[in-house]
């Protein structure tokens, strides 16, 4: 199931990833609160920084309606 994960990172910046799989969010939910919260997207290793919390929306995200 693919859908959209929101990071919320210490420097209070945001963070969307669109069209991931759920796996994804699992993997980065666990690494909350560390220094650095690493995954792999689009076969590449990212690394966040320090997020917490992360939060996850099915489907895609309406950005001109909002939600």
């Amino acid at each position: 199931m693919k859908g959209t994960a929101i990071l919320y990172q210490k420097d209070q910046s945001v963070t969307i990833l669109e069209n991931v799989e759920r796996t994804v969010y699992e993997e980065i939910k666990l690494q909350c609160g560390c220094k650095h919260c690493t995954c792999k997207v689009e076969n590449r290793l990212v690394d966040f920084g320090a997020v917490s919390p992360v939060f996850w929306h099915e489907e895609e995200i309406d950005w001109d309606y909002g939600y």
